[in-house]
């Protein structure tokens, strides 16, 4: 341990702490820009400059996000010095940055227009310089601004070093340097996989999602249109905090009330097409496990941004890959090719909304032709994020958190405490394993709970025991991480060796979808910690848990479905995937 003085206080810290790791200890927050908690500081804004007061009163500035505390270290963290240096770093940074916070998408959660107000700025006394930059908008899910941008440097640290994509990049020197997609082409056509962690770390409005609010208010108030919501596990845990609630606070009954009172006539959940997932990758995972199949390990299809990474980076794994849609492209086939028949509407006047905690989920929409299945136009029509949600219900005046809670409408809405893990890392493993213990032995798992498969590590590794047959498996999130076990297994292939896992789960984004990159911007470790208990609260109250146990499972495959795995439900709730050459590496 490490003893130091800030401020006049003292402060115990480990070895390796910084000096901004150290003041959150007492209570003292030291102004960031390009500071985040997830990524390795760079010390690029300035805004952090500490002094280091030596015994013989000699003083040494320094950048707190990068200063590792050393013993008897004497900081002081503020001062009428310093509080002028920042704000002239402030002032720097705004001599170079639009001033049309009016219409920017972060007025009112920009982190330069929060230090902005609280240093006072009321003007600029620099010459005001603009470059110009156009708007790249080529891209599905994500716009990337780059006059905004402040060169602060954390959505490069994120795409390149947490996600391993390096799709984007910095370009040119100086004043004239600007952030862009590799090579300066498009966004839509660069490596990017559309997981929006570059916009989730963006301090101000430089990369954010693209809106579309307009179109689904122009849908609900369309009397053609007949509108259907799903919403994702991970969307009722992160929701409640655009209104001033803790994370992870669960606001499903309530956001059904919500989208009832935006106009949506009918109101389904994502929940309830998770444990049809489990049903349908389940049987997958028992079929090939039981016919030995070459294509092992099984691995998970959830995840959009990693169905993308995977067809440009890893398509030698495409056979491994199960074929299995993820919930909210079931949910969308269900609602078109099953529940519209079923209540008498007219499938191509359903228009489908989905909410979800991703940006990549804009994209997996319309990825190709697999996802008009049920016969009615695409099987969800357009994607919302939560923070896109938020903004909606702030717009029409509703007190969700005091609205009475009501339920989803039937058949597409009952669902069990294994659906709503889906939006945690280790969810949708831990949901499989419970029904796949049954579908292989015919008996009820004892204990539902399947611990190993939680929380924050890099990659999370287990045996489960199905009655004397044994799998290992293996749990990944944050991009970067995934390639330490595909190559792996690719090492083990080279070697004439089987895979040390038969079945893997992949997310995109750290923590899963309850950080995923259209979740209420901030997340820490601390915060997906936070959201993933709401889920884990939501699953141990569910007086059903297992997802073949769930009636409204059972009463789909009996009524349309016929058994898992069948022709329909292969139709319907299955895909296809392809290499993309062009991103090989």
């Amino acid at each position: 341990m490490i003893n130091l003085k800030i401020n006049g206080t003292a402060v115990q810290v480990g070895n390796g702490a910084t000096i901004v790791e150290a003041a959150k200890q007492v209570n003292i927050r030291i102004p960031t820009l390009c500071y985040n908690p997830d990524l390795p500081a760079w010390a690029s804004c300035g805004l952090c400059i500490i002094k280091n007061v030596a015994p013989n009163g000699a003083v040494r500035m320094a950048r707190a996000c990068t200063t590792v505390c050393e013993e008897n270290m004497n900081i002081v963290t503020h001062d009428a010095d310093l509080i002028k240096v920042r704000r002239t770093v402030l002032e720097l940074i705004l001599s170079n940055h639009p001033n049309d916070c009016l219409k920017c998408p972060r007025n009112g959660s920009c982190e330069l227009q929060t230090l902005a107000a609280e240093f006072g700025i009321r003007d600029v006394p620099f010459a005001r310089i603009k470059n110009a930059l156009p708007i790249d908008d080529s891209n599905p899910s994500i716009i990337l601004n780059p006059e905004k941008c402040i060169r602060c440097g954390r959505c490069v640290k994120v795409c390149q070093q947490v996600q391993n994509v390096w799709a984007i990049e910095f370009l040119g020197r100086g004043i004239k340097s600007k952030i862009a997609s590799a090579a300066d082409v498009p966004l839509g056509e660069s490596p990017c996989i559309k997981c929006g962690q570059c916009a989730a770390h963006c301090p101000v409005g430089a990369i954010y999602e693209r809106d579309e609010t307009q179109e689904v208010w122009d849908a609900l108030l369309d009397p053609n249109k007949h509108t259907v919501v799903q919403f994702a596990p991970a969307v009722r845990v992160g929701l409640a905090e655009e209104f001033g609630m803790k994370p992870g606070h669960l606001v499903t009954k309530k956001l059904y009330a919500a989208l009832r009172k935006l106009g949506f006539k009918t109101v389904f959940d994502t929940n309830f097409s998770a444990d049809l997932t489990i049903m349908e990758e389940g049987t997958e995972l028992v079929k090939r496990l039981t016919e030995k199949s070459k294509d092992i390990p099984l691995i998970t299809s959830c995840c959009p941004a990693w169905v993308d990474y995977m067809e440009k980076y890893y398509s030698d794994f495409i056979p491994n890959f199960s074929t299995a849609k993820s919930p909210q492209q079931m949910m969308g086939a269900m609602i078109k090719g099953y529940w519209a028949q079923k209540a008498g509407v007219d499938p191509k006047k359903v228009y489908s909304v989905s909410i979800m905690p991703c940006t990549a989920k804009k994209w997996e929409c319309h990825r190709d032709e697999h996802m008009k299945s049920a016969g009615a136009g695409w099987d969800v029509d357009i994607v919302l994020t939560t923070r896109e949600l938020a903004r909606m219900i702030k717009q029409a005046g509703i007190d969700i958190m005091n609205l009475p809670d009501e339920e989803a409408d039937s058949p597409l809405g009952p669902y069990t405490g294994a659906g709503t893990l889906f939006g945690a890392t280790g969810g949708v493993m831990e949901a499989a394993v419970r029904s796949a213990y049954f579908l292989v032995t015919k008996k009820e798992l004892g204990d539902v709970n399947f611990k190993p498969v939680r929380g924050l590590a890099d990659v999370k590794e287990a045996e489960v025991d199905l009655d004397g047959t044994k799998i290992k498996i293996a749990v990944a999130h944050q991009m970067g991480n995934i390639e330490k076990v595909l190559d792996t297994i690719r090492e083990c292939r080279k070697a004439g060796k089987p895979s040390p896992w038969q079945f893997i789960e992949v997310m995109a984004c750290r923590g899963g979808c309850v950080a995923g990159g259209g979740q209420p911007y901030g997340a820490t470790d601390e915060i997906r910690t936070q959201r993933a208990a709401g889920l884990y609260e939501d699953d141990a109250k569910s007086k059903i848990r297992c997802s073949h146990q769930n009636p409204d499972i059972t009463a789909v495959y009996k009524d349309f479905l016929s058994t898992p795995g069948s022709e329909k439900a292969h139709k319907l709730l299955h895909t296809h995937y392809h290499a993309l050459e062009l991103y090989t590496k």
